[in-house]
């Protein structure tokens, strides 16, 4: 490593202190405990470039299959790395902020998985590695040192991470540019141009583009956040071209930062403290559906996060709560798993796959630990929120708090003492679940605590009627006896269905979508899509004008809706779990079928498709929910 002794006999290893751990397992964490995960990650950081250079020579990588040489520019890993030993050493507060930038950690670790063919990206792997070059070139010029470095160049954009990308008139996908530093003047030359960088580090030019800064916070302690909207390693799980921010997006986000970072200093001060060190870099996204927002974190690229324009200013606190969640589990894992590894390899059994109340997929233990973390953030959020938001949004918080604890809570009872988790899993999840117990004792008005238990038990429904099937003989067992006219259907429906994940399906949180439209526009458009029959012009994927007559508490209207769809052809999955819902209330035998459809949907779906295959038309799915859900009672 630059700086670092090659060789030691013994090294030390990172250990978290117990004040710190106790509060990484509550699902917390300060400045103190960040300081330490960064320590932590830093190493690896080192150790991760130590094995590149291992792996690399001048004659394997970067001039092998790479560009033509005429010019007499050529890569050179050992210029690269020596010039960042100059930088550590002449200007180690610069060589810190490119070493622990994001992008970094997460090209190093492709370059890694690539060297050894595990990984491939679209570049060559002379461009990948060559890498280091402009990592070295960036950290020089903002050092102040003079160099002739050899960069890549990537379809006529030569990256200087941390620093900004110049623009060459080169046609070439791949080629090489020569950086030179001489007395503060920084000059970038290839394909027959030339870029002249401003002295102003935050400067532009026409072809030139600098990387944006936010300033969170004014006073003694001010946070700088870059918005990385450059850096092609800023992206995962590929890399990815320049997005560049209009100047109105570029307002927006910052505006909206700073107003976020506000709303975590009151609301979230320990958790803000720890993003002040550990929150190192967000790559903004366009925006996406609204309350459909999109945003993401790799273990690889600790402190960057990846998050879509939000709807709004509370919506992205919560988004940085949930990914600095990621960041510091990802932080954790680094040191200590939390599920042990030997006992899932050792299984000749298909990796086991969970119900994730945030998801449309079934998940790995790994990931729903994962999920789990992230939104125990995401409920301790909006606890506090829900009480500074003010009256006139207070209906939604509290919506989002019941939602979110009542789904962590079911969440870490399903995983509770699995086998798989290791001591330190294991009591992360008690270290939550303690945490979560204290909050089910919250008071939540009894409008937006009713309507979280229905997003939650809507959601649920959707996914097992998608991804569950009972047992073929008792399904086809079913069918005969339906025909036959017998009472009940037989026993072997009650069976452990089968998991079958449909990888096709999307939108399982339609009904959390449309409460979240009431509650913030009662009246508004998504209203009125239930008169033009269509979900789709309410602006939300995957609801039909049956979900958003639901919405607006027209259950009968809604009943009769959802029976159309699934005495249809192609009648839409989800519509079970909507038909369900829409039942609920309606006397014992509405009730009896309302239980069945929201609670063992798949019987009913896997029982109606099978009828209608035999008989040549379809059941009436009402009478059919009745007749499955009598075995139940």
């Amino acid at each position: 490593m630059p700086g670092e002794s090659a060789a030691r006999a013994e090294l030390p290893f990172h250990r978290l202190s117990a004040v710190s751990l106790q509060s990484l397992a509550r699902g917390e964490g300060g400045a103190d405990t960040i300081a330490e995960i960064l320590t932590a990650e830093r190493s690896r950081r080192l150790l991760l470039l130590r094995a590149l250079d291992e792996g690399v020579s001048e004659d394997e990588g970067l001039s092998e299959g790479g560009p033509p040489q005429a010019s007499g520019t050529a890569l050179s890993h050992r210029e690269a790395w020596s010039l960042l030993e100059r930088v550590q050493r002449q200007a180690p507060g610069v060589f810190e902020d490119v070493l622990m930038s994001p992008s970094t950690g997460m090209w190093v670790s492709r370059a890694l998985r690539q060297m050894r063919g595990k990984s491939a990206e679209d570049a060559p792997l002379w461009v990948v590695l060559g890498h280091l070059s402009a990592l070295a070139a960036a950290a020089g010029a903002r050092a102040g040192l003079d160099f002739s470095l050899a960069v890549p160049v990537r379809r006529g954009l030569v990256s200087l991470p941390t620093l900004g990308c110049a623009v060459l008139p080169v046609r070439e996908p791949w080629s090489v540019a020569q950086v030179e530093a001489r007395q503060g003047e920084l000059r970038i030359s290839g394909g027959g141009g030339q870029v002249l960088v401003p002295r102003d580090a935050e400067a532009n030019s026409p072809d030139w583009h600098a990387v944006r800064h936010v300033v969170l916070e004014s006073g003694v302690r001010p946070k700088r956040l870059p918005l990385d909207e450059l850096d092609p390693y800023r992206t995962f799980p590929r890399p990815s071209e320049p997005r560049l921010l209009s100047a109105a997006e570029a307002e927006a986000w910052e505006g909206m930062l700073a107003e976020a970072w506000e709303i975590l200093l009151r609301d979230e001060p320990e958790s803000a403290e720890g993003m002040r060190q550990g929150l190192l870099s967000l790559v903004p996204t366009p925006a996406r559906e609204r309350f459909r927002p999109h945003s993401e974190t790799a273990g690889d690229a600790f402190g960057g996060v990846t998050a879509s324009c939000p709807d709004d200013v509370p919506q992205l606190a919560a988004t940085l709560v949930h990914e600095f969640q990621h960041t510091k589990l990802g932080g954790l894992i680094h040191l200590q798993p939390l599920i042990n590894a030997q006992a899932t390899q050792a299984a000749q059994d298909p990796e086991e796959l969970f119900y994730a109340p945030w998801r449309d997929d079934p998940r790995p233990l790994s990931g729903l630990l994962q999920g789990i973390y992230a939104f125990t953030g995401v409920t301790r959020f909006w606890r506090a929120h829900r009480y500074a938001a003010g009256a006139a949004q207070a209906s939604s918080e509290h919506f989002e708090f019941a939602l979110w604890r009542t789904q962590v809570w079911s969440t870490l009872n399903l995983v509770r003492g699995h086998e798989q988790l290791t001591p330190l899993g294991r009591h992360v999840i008690e270290g939550l679940r303690e945490q979560c117990a204290q909050w089910l004792a919250d008071p939540v008005p009894d409008a937006e605590a009713e309507l979280a238990r229905e997003a939650a038990a809507d959601h649920r429904a959707r996914w097992r009627a998608h991804h569950l099937r009972p047992p073929a003989a008792a399904v086809e067992e079913a069918v005969r006896a339906w025909r036959r006219g017998d009472d009940r259907a037989p026993a072997g429906l009650a069976a452990e269905p089968e998991l079958v994940p449909d990888s096709e399906v999307r939108f399982l949180d339609s009904a959390a979508v449309l409460v979240r439209h009431r509650l913030s526009d009662s009246d508004g458009a998504w209203r009125h899509a239930a008169a033009q029959g269509s979900g789709e012009a309410a602006g939300v994927e995957g609801a039909t004008a049956a979900d958003v007559l639901l919405a607006c508490d027209d259950r009968a209207g809604a009943r009769a809706a959802f029976v159309a769809q699934l005495s249809g052809k192609g009648a839409p999955v989800a519509a079970w779990a909507g038909l369900g819902r829409a039942l609920a209330g309606e006397g014992q035998a509405r009730n009896t079928a309302s239980r069945l459809l929201l609670g063992f949907p798949e019987r009913a779906r896997a029982v109606h498709e099978a009828v209608e295959a035999a008989q040549g038309r379809a059941p009436d799915p009402v009478r059919l929910a009745e007749w499955l859900g009598r075995g139940e009672t």
